[in-house]
């Protein structure tokens, strides 16, 4: 990643507000509840409203940022909320995460550049386990339409950087499909999702092999 996209976030979270709140995404909630505790990953992480959330719920919560202001932000919440995190910063590359450490991984708008993020999710697919548990959202193709009537919409503006069905089920081959699907949803995240937006929705398992 080049240093103005890491510059470009460390100015958004740099801000005294939370950009995207406090409250954790609807969907990481409707299906984290639904499986059994356990060891969790949330790549590209922010603030730290996801991570805080399953912490709360009793699992054991492992994130990343390429952000250090984010960083600071999610440990604030953290303190905030009387749980621990162990949110480490840097491109995935650098980081100390093992093959099969994970029961889930959580990609709650974990948006890349175009040109790494099938890269991103390869690497991430070593980090879950055998009958593990992937948990996606993040801003469809279509959305650039909802970009152009709404400024709050949110999302990179960048087409390549968005997804579509087509390139889940081409980085998540090896799962077993529970849900996927392209929706109109409405936003009420913070500052920088507000509005309605389309997005891609994935959860699958892991297949064992």
């Amino acid at each position: 990643m080049t240093d103005p996209w890491t510059n470009r976030w460390n100015e958004r979270y740099s801000a005294p507000e939370f950009a995207y709140g406090e409250e954790p995404n609807d969907y990481l909630k409707e299906w984290l509840v639904k499986l059994k505790i356990g060891k969790i990953l949330f790549p590209a992480e922010g603030e730290g409203r996801n991570a805080v959330y399953a912490a709360k719920l009793g699992w054991t919560v492992s994130a990343f940022d390429i952000s250090v202001e984010g960083q600071k932000k999610a440990k604030r919440l953290a303190e905030k909320n009387n749980v621990t995190l162990n949110y480490q910063v840097g491109q995935l590359e650098t980081l100390d995460y093992k093959d099969n450490e994970f029961d889930v991984i959580a990609l709650i708008y974990a948006h890349f550049p175009a040109s790494i993020k099938s890269q991103i999710d390869t690497r991430l697919n070593k980090y879950l386990r055998e009958g593990g548990t992937i948990i996606f959202e993040a801003f469809s193709k279509r959305h650039v339409d909802y970009q152009a009537r709404n400024g709050k919409a949110g999302g990179p503006r960048d087409i390549e950087s968005l997804f579509s069905i087509d390139e889940i089920k081409n980085d998540f081959g090896n799962y077993d499909i529970i849900e996927l699907k392209e929706i109109e949803i409405s936003l009420h995240e913070g500052i920088y999702h507000s509005g309605p937006g389309s997005v891609i929705r994935f959860v699958g398992h892991k297949k064992t092999i």
